[in-house]
C-alpha cells in the first residue's frame, strides 16, 4: 500500500511554534550564544579597526542573525528526546516535516524580531537609510528561515545532551563567519577561500544588506540563493529526521 504524502499543515506547526518559544526563548544557549556573544565577538574584532559603516552593519546585522537563528533552533530535539516531550508529539497526529516547520518557525520569529532591531537601531546610530527597504526585509526574513533550518538539520542527531548538539553547532558556525564577507571580502580571500563562500548562506545575506543601504550589487541572485538554500536545508532536516526520530524515542 502506497503511503499518502499531504502538504504541512500551518495550525500545527503554530502550535509548536508557539510552545518552543514559551519554552527555550529563555534558555542559557538562547541568550548567551544567540544574543550577548555576538555583539562582543563583533565589537572585540572592530576595536582597534577602522571600518566603514556599510561594512558595520552589514557585519553586525549577519553576526546577529545568524547567532541568533542558531541558537534555539539546534537545541529543541535533544531537549524534548531528554525531557520525553517527544513522544507525546510522535503520538499525536502530526507529520516529522510539521514538527520541523514549528520548530524552524519559533526559531525564526526570535531570530527576525532580535535581527530587525538590531539592523535598525545600528543603521540610526550611523545615520544610514535603507536604500530598498522590500529588499531588506525580505532578506531578514529568509535569512532567518534559512539559518534556523540549519539548526534544526544539525539537531537530527540522536542524542539528548544539548552539549553534543552545540559544540557541532559551534564548530559549523564559526568558521563559516570568517568567509561569510562579514570581517573580510569576499574577493579578498584566496581562491579556495571565495570557493567557500559561495557555498555559505551567510554570504548572500550580508551581500544582501550591503545592497539594501548602498543599492550596488545583484540583490535577485542574494535572494533567489537563500530561497534555494532555505529549501534544501528545510528537505534535509526532515530526510534526517525522519531516519534518526526512532533511535530518540
Amino acid at each position: 500500500m502506497k503511503r499518502k504524502y499531504r502538504l504541512p499543515r500551518p495550525g500545527k506547526s503554530l502550535s509548536i511554534a508557539k510552545k518552543d518559544l514559551k519554552i527555550y526563548y529563555g534558555k542559557g544557549p538562547v541568550v548567551i550564544f544567540g544574543i550577548l556573544l555576538p555583539f562582543f565577538f563583533f565589537f572585540a574584532f572592530l576595536v582597534g579597526r577602522e571600518m566603514p559603516p556599510l561594512s558595520l552593519i552589514a557585519g553586525l546585522s549577519g553576526m546577529a542573525i545568524w547567532f541568533t537563528s542558531t541558537s534555539i533552533s539546534p537545541v529543541i530535539a535533544p531537549w524534548e528526546t531528554r525531557t520525553k516531550t517527544l513522544e507525546r508529539l510522535v503520538s499525536s497526529p502530526i507529520s516529522v516535516i510539521e514538527m520541523i516547520l514549528g520548530d524552524i518557525m519559533g526559531s525564526m520569529t526570535l531570530a527576525f524580531s532580535i535581527s530587525a532591531v538590531t539592523v535598525f537601531a545600528v543603521a540610526g546610530i550611523l545615520g544610514l537609510m535603507p536604500f530598498n527597504f522590500i529588499t531588506l526585509l525580505l532578506g531578514i526574513i529568509l535569512a532567518s528561515f534559512c539559518f534556523s533550518a540549519i539548526g534544526v538539520l544539525i539537531s537530527s542527531i540522536p542524542t539528548d545532551t544539548t552539549s553534543d548538539i552545540m559544540m557541532l553547532s559551534t564548530l559549523i558556525k564559526f568558521p563559516l563567519i570568517f568567509v561569510s564577507g562579514i570581517f573580510i571580502p569576499t574577493s579578498k580571500l584566496p581562491g579556495w577561500g571565495e570557493v567557500i563562500s559561495q557555498l555559505s548562506p551567510l554570504t548572500y545575506f550580508v551581500d544582501l544588506v550591503r545592497f539594501s543601504f548602498s543599492g550596488s550589487g545583484s540583490p535577485w541572485i542574494d535572494i533567489g540563493a537563500l530561497f534555494g538554500f532555505s529549501l534544501f536545508f528545510l528537505l534535509a532536516a526532515d530526510f534526517s529526521h525522519r531516519r534518526t526520530l526512532p533511535r530518540r524515542l
